[in-house]
């Protein structure tokens, strides 16, 4: 039976990433499952149906619309398919999550904000990696000015995917549904720990090719030198073209001190001046001994839906008014930003200064 109370959320989209979207909202405080949405019925659909006891709408998305109890709408579609759901969601009053990235260019990226601003409903891109204890702990001994001058910063994702996982749909590795590659699809989640951590950028230089995989659009591979607005240096390095893929970092480096992530765990935290609770925070975010720190690395099914959650239950409590939205729509377009710029610079092989003022230019990888 379909857990009932609080905030009633329907799925758009019935991909990889819808089954974690049910798993968190079935787990979390604050809302229930009540409806899901795909174009063309399949076995899948009833088999979503069997598994989370909801109705999955087919064709008419207005009729998923009108479903009773329908607050919220998690977008899970192909990532440049977001915004129309978006819009006609806000038509409807509903308030929206999307799946990163939020779109794929600003263009639809800011239609999206403007169309949830006009409605009055909250816009939300997922980041579930800001949501990990690890994480938090980092933002806040940077607020706390652990770090000193920031000085060094880098997010490294050195993935892998086989040629089945591209073929496997027809809209990844595009340009129109994918977005981009190794960076919008796999790194964009550190792209945006990076950036919200590190603080906003404001200049780099980029490569980006298709070295391992045929028949896409895009890059698997890519490496950007980064200059941040604090005047700190960084770089960010996303493939999906490393065998057999390794866990994703990102380090925070300062005058004072260093924190590094990998698959979400501490592996360094480190300051000029120990403090009490640094011990039991590198026990209590440390690696656990059988882990094997690759998250994700090969398989993008490998991951927990306990972020989502987190996420989720943020939402709930924004739209009750008990809590700040900790990413609405403006800040999911930053990591959008940052990754079309390093396109931008790996395509005319110049550097790029941010922010961009349009979406620029798309074409083939090589």
């Amino acid at each position: 039976m379909a857990k009932t109370g609080g905030l009633g959320f329907g799925i758009v989209g019935l991909g990889t990433i819808a089954e974690f979207h049910a798993k968190a909202i079935q787990a979390m405080e604050g809302g229930h499952l009540v409806a899901a949405y795909t174009r063309q019925l399949s076995e899948k659909a009833h088999k979503f149906t069997a598994d989370y006891g909801v109705t999955v709408f087919s064709g008419d998305f207005e009729a998923f619309l009108r479903t009773p109890g329908l607050d919220v709408v998690a977008i899970a579609t192909p990532s440049g398919a977001h915004l129309e759901p978006a819009l006609l969601a806000a038509k409807h009053r509903k308030h929206v999550i999307s799946e990163k990235p939020l779109e794929v260019t600003l263009e639809r990226c800011d239609k999206m904000i403007a169309a949830c601003k006009k409605a009055k409903v909250s816009l939300a891109g997922i980041f579930p990696s800001r949501f990990g204890g690890a994480a938090q702990l980092i933002k806040r001994a940077i607020e706390k000015g652990r770090f000193g001058r920031l000085t060094v910063c880098n997010a490294i994702v050195p993935w892998w995917r086989t040629q089945q996982y591209y073929d496997s749909g027809g809209w990844r590795g595009t340009w129109d549904l994918d977005g981009g590659g190794a960076l919008m699809n796999q790194s964009i989640h550190q792209i945006d720990m990076l950036q919200w951590l590190a603080g906003p950028v404001t200049e780099l230089s980029a490569y980006a090719s298709c070295l391992a995989h045929k028949n896409i659009e895009v890059e698997d591979a890519a490496v950007a030198a980064l200059r941040f607005k604090s005047g700190a240096l960084g770089v960010i390095v996303g493939s999906t073209a490393m065998y057999p893929g390794q866990g994703a970092e990102v380090q925070i480096s300062g005058e004072k001190g260093s924190a590094w992530l990998k698959a979400g765990h501490l592996v360094a935290w480190q300051f000029d001046q120990e403090e009490p609770g640094d011990a039991e925070a590198r026990a209590q975010f440390g690696p656990p001994a059988q882990d094997s720190g690759k998250s994700g690395a090969s398989d993008p099914k490998a991951i927990s839906f306990v972020g989502h959650q987190k996420q989720f239950e943020n939402v709930a409590r924004a739209i009750g008014g008990a809590e700040p939205l900790l990413v609405d729509g403006k800040e999911a377009r930053k990591a959008v930003e940052i990754i079309l710029a390093i396109y931008q610079s790996a395509l005319s092989r110049k550097p790029v200064k941010l922010p961009l003022k349009k979406t620029p230019r798309r074409t083939k990888f090589r």
